[in-house]
């Protein structure tokens, strides 16, 4: 192979034996790929993915090629690549991969570039990245594009956004709207793995820091709800009063951005909108203060306006930690760039929370190309039977067993005679 761009192919064994690990707890989207290699769903279709190159992507990217898909990835963000994994798709799956933990952001949209020359007939995006720049910059692409899916908030957020302004030139399914994604990967994923790269980045003890997170959507919830775990006091800000009043429901502390800045000791944004933490938050922070993002894109936080406060550059203190002196000597602590934490200094979600997501990828893909004919210019959700077909199956595959209704009650809840 030829078409690929990673660090060192040497690590492809040590890659394979970790994305074999992962394998084992995913097994609803194991047994959707042996399905797929019999069945060959997807046979002959081009696809571009842009997707964080971990484990869990490997044996999607596995899922796809075994159902026939033509295949190449590229990274989704330039800190969350796994270099190993990256080898190994190259040297032991050939499946052309593009991606180098810490690329800058000439040789990232160079990588796009690539995965775009690939003239997909499907896209699959994590931020809607390829979706962006087909529509931007390279729309002699749209003759051959059948459909797309996206796996984020940040990236349906996007995708909308096209829809809404008449833009969005094919049919794209929201993974991230299934409730087999969101309710568990965004809650339980983001909850564990960030905490997990905030932990992994600073060594810092959790218990007795006032946490700040902002933001209180599914992401939101769970890294509140672990922080709480560790021990730390949380802080919840918000802008949408019903998802604040949630918060104080479930027991957080809600307050202004502003007014958290003056006593958060550890802050994390998880809102996917730029400027959640601005200049008038960084002059107020405590000396110490740490600083993290786990929404897509590194524009939560308001890196530049933080240099321009600061003295000369900032110091990596340790791994994934740059220390900012303000110019009254405070020191500020940015982790992982500002990028997703969870991924920049550590391995993303558990495996068998991205089974169920990534089992969703491959339904969605499956269902675009059987379906794209019939399919408007528009964001779509994930048809219901496919997500309660994949809650069904992980549930099977975890030994447990769930009641069935009986035909007098499924009469009874679909009769209006019925009374008390």
């Amino acid at each position: 192979m030829s078409n690929y761009d990673i660090k060192d192919k040497s690590q492809a064994e040590g890659g394979r034996r970790r994305i074999d690990w992962a394998e084992r707890e995913m097994p609803v989207l194991r047994m959707i790929k042996e399905r797929f290699e019999k069945e060959k769903p997807l046979q002959g279709v081009r696809v571009s993915a842009c997707l964080h190159v971990t484990t869990e992507t490997a044996n999607l990217m596995k899922t796809l090629q075994a159902g026939g898909a033509d295949i190449v990835l590229t990274a989704s963000n330039p800190l969350s690549t796994q270099d190993d994994v990256a080898a190994a798709l190259v040297n032991i799956y050939e499946i052309p991969t593009y991606a180098i933990k810490g690329e800058d952001n000439v040789t990232y949209y160079k990588h796009i570039t690539a995965a775009l020359d690939h003239k997909p007939h499907m896209t699959m995006d994590d931020g809607a990245d390829l979706v962006s720049t087909i529509h931007k910059d390279r729309r002699e692409l749209l003759t051959d594009i059948v459909g797309g899916t996206e796996e984020t908030t940040t990236g349906v957020i996007r995708l909308r956004a096209m829809s809404a302004d008449n833009m969005l030139a094919f049919p794209v399914i929201a993974v991230n709207d299934a409730l087999t994604k969101h309710l568990f990967d965004n809650r339980y994923g983001t909850g564990q793995s960030t905490v997990d790269g905030i932990i992994r980045a600073t060594n810092v003890l959790l218990a007795g820091k006032n946490f700040v997170v902002s933001g209180y959507g599914w992401c939101g919830r769970g890294l509140a709800s672990r922080a709480r775990g560790m021990g730390a006091q949380v802080i919840v800000t918000e802008v949408d009063p019903m998802k604040a009043l949630e918060a104080v429901m479930d027991g957080f502390q809600v307050m202004p951005m502003l007014d958290a800045a003056k006593i958060g000791d550890i802050f994390c944004t998880v809102t996917g909108d730029i400027n959640v933490i601005d200049e008038h938050h960084f002059a107020v922070m405590k000396d110490g203060a740490l600083v993290a993002n786990s929404g897509h894109f590194n524009v939560e936080i308001n890196i530049p306006s933080l240099r321009a406060m600061s003295i000369g550059d900032p110091n990596l203190v340790r791994p994934f930690v740059d220390q900012y002196t303000t110019k009254d000597g405070r020191k500020i602590n940015i982790l992982g760039e500002g990028r997703l934490i969870n991924l920049a200094s550590a391995e993303g979600h558990p495996a068998s929370v991205m089974d169920m997501s990534f089992a969703n990828q491959a339904l969605a893909a499956e269902y675009m190309v059987k379906n794209a004919k019939t399919l408007e210019k528009k964001v779509y959700s994930v048809p219901t039977d496919i997500d309660n077909e994949i809650a069904r199956i992980k549930l099977l595959a975890m030994g447990i067993k769930i009641d069935t209704l009986t035909e007098e009650q499924v009469k009874y809840l679909n009769s209006w005679q019925e009374g008390t």
